[in-house]
């Protein structure tokens, strides 16, 4: 530590105002924020490889060149050993899905925008960040290969499979592994494999666009790995439907850097890889949980075990290694894997100025004529929720009340129990009704036709409009609608938006964007 003080000295001309520990993850480096008496921070990092330290301070500097969204490595220390880089802030990709994560796998829209984000943002380091790289400098291999895939398959048998005591033949397996091997490896590749491409290694910044650190394991290598890896990481709980939302993206973006193969063999492609990383997964959960005694590893294993039951399900062609795939199912079904009943109630867990030619004229209507309203500006928009049964909101502007919208059609949160004492401002009223989705539906449609209104009236320099949205009991659907139509309004427009929530007694004005 006071050889990386010293670092920082060299470097900053003076010692840290403040030097804070960060909580480490997977690897055994050690990481600080570095804060000075200008307020500007820095990470320095301690190794325990000077080769991996080398292949990170080596890619970076490439990654750099190529303009990848990256740190940037200020100093390194002469034994190169530590090294200060560029703060990339307080916020991973996997603190940000917290919420979608400990709810099972129910991603809200913004952490939905944030993964979508992420994903189509890959291929730029895979395929970009491939040109131009000398390989010679990844560590430990350049290249994926054949015996890199047998490592981690063995590491698996030996760490994870062995461990449980459950019989198999040697020499099949072993047979299995090497088919597996070559297929995998059986496709040249020129783009950069992450090899840990994961949410806690994709940075935020405060609009939410994604940098990426801990890249420095990568090699030559395919580019379906990083994928499998992303996207069936267990503890994320990916549901499919949005992770082949997701495949989509990633597979209409990586067209932008390079030529594709058809769908179909992508996706075949993709289970290998997906099979490939669910049993490397497993391997370093046993060692980690099992001969390490981490906890955090063993509670990992039912997710990675509900994963590879999911990839027992494809067709034998896509997965064509009989004595492995009956080894696996045999592996699934051991009592210590037993899949966790899922309570009836699914939807309980988890836990959110004025242009004065308005209207073109013709030379044969003459010039047109305004109201006594036009030209007054600027616009103020007010969004109310209520309950029906106490009527609908009095407009106290004077213009009449503008757009009324009955929630009521939509599926109520609050005929289940765990929501009836929340609002729909809480995290899990809105993962109910996001999940469900017919909300999403009903207000896109509100969305269009209130982006249209809006704009008119800003046009026309109006003062005023008004929307309301009704439900049985004015909580959830409509508090729900009422907020979420009033960002809309203010992120698009930026003008000022009350917000009244009347039967929640919640009011919340945002102001006007100065231009």
């Amino acid at each position: 530590m006071d050889q990386l003080i010293q670092l920082y000295i060299s470097w900053a001309g003076e010692a840290p105002a403040k030097t804070e520990k960060l909580a480490g993850a997977g690897s055994n480096r050690a990481y600080y924020r570095f804060t000075g008496t200008d307020g500007g921070t820095v990470i320095g990092v301690v190794g325990t490889s000077r080769e991996e330290n080398q292949a990170f301070i080596k890619l970076d500097r490439h990654f750099v060149q190529r303009k990848l969204s990256v740190p940037r490595v200020f100093a390194v220390s002469e034994d190169e050993m530590r090294y200060l880089q560029s703060d990339l802030g307080h916020t991973s990709l996997y603190d940000a899905i917290k919420g979608g994560r400990e709810a099972g796998g129910r991603y809200n829209l913004a952490e939905k925008q944030l993964l979508f984000r992420t994903i189509r943002e890959l291929p730029n380091i895979q395929i970009r960040g491939a040109r131009g790289l000398d390989w010679s400098i990844c560590y430990p291999l350049p290249e994926f290969n054949e015996d890199r895939v047998l490592f981690d398959l063995n590491y698996f048998k030996y760490c994870f499979l062995k461990p449980t005591n459950l019989d198999f033949h040697e020499m099949k397996l072993e047979a299995s592994f090497r088919r597996f091997a070559k297929d995998l490896t059986s496709e040249p590749s020129e783009s950069f494999l992450y090899r840990d491409f994961q949410a806690r290694n994709v940075m935020l910044d405060t609009e939410g666009n994604p940098s990426f650190i801990d890249f420095q394991g990568g090699q030559k290598g395919p580019y379906y790995y990083d994928l499998a890896s992303f996207l069936w990481q267990a503890s994320a709980k990916y549901p499919y439907k949005l992770r082949r939302e997701l495949i989509a993206a990633y597979y209409e973006s990586l067209k932008q850097y390079t030529e594709v193969p058809t769908v179909r063999h992508f996706v075949s492609r993709l289970s290998l890889f997906v099979l490939f990383r669910t049993l490397q997964v497993l391997g370093a959960y046993g060692f980690r949980g099992y001969f390490e005694h981490k906890q955090h590893f063993i509670d990992s294993i039912p997710p990675a075990m509900e994963n590879l039951r999911d990839l027992l399900k494809l067709r034998e062609e896509v997965l064509p290694y009989p004595y492995l795939r009956e080894l696996l199912g045999q592996l699934t079904e051991l009592p210590q894997f037993a899949p966790v009943a899922k309570p009836k109630l699914t939807r309980s867990d988890g836990f959110r100025t004025t242009e004065r030619d308005v209207y073109a004229s013709h030379p044969q209507d003459g010039p047109a004529t305004f109201s006594k309203y036009d030209g007054k500006g600027p616009l103020v928009v007010s969004v109310f929720s209520f309950s029906y049964h106490k009527g609908i909101p009095k407009d106290t502007s004077g213009n009449g009340g503008g757009y009324v919208f009955d929630c009521r059609s939509t599926h109520n949160p609050g005929r289940y129990e765990p929501y009836k004492k929340l609002t729909g401002l809480d995290e899990p009223v809105i993962r109910f009704l996001e999940d469900d989705g017919e909300i999403l539906e009903f207000l896109e449609h509100i969305y269009a036709l209130a982006d249209k209104h809006v704009a008119r009236y800003i046009q026309r320099g109006f003062t005023h409009l008004m929307f309301s949205f009704g439900c049985t009991g004015g909580q959830h659907r409509s508090v729900y609608s009422a907020q979420h139509l009033a960002e809309h309004i203010h992120k698009k427009f930026g003008i000022e938006v009350h917000i009244i929530h009347r039967e929640q007694n919640i009011e919340q004005t945002m102001n006007a964007i100065k231009q």
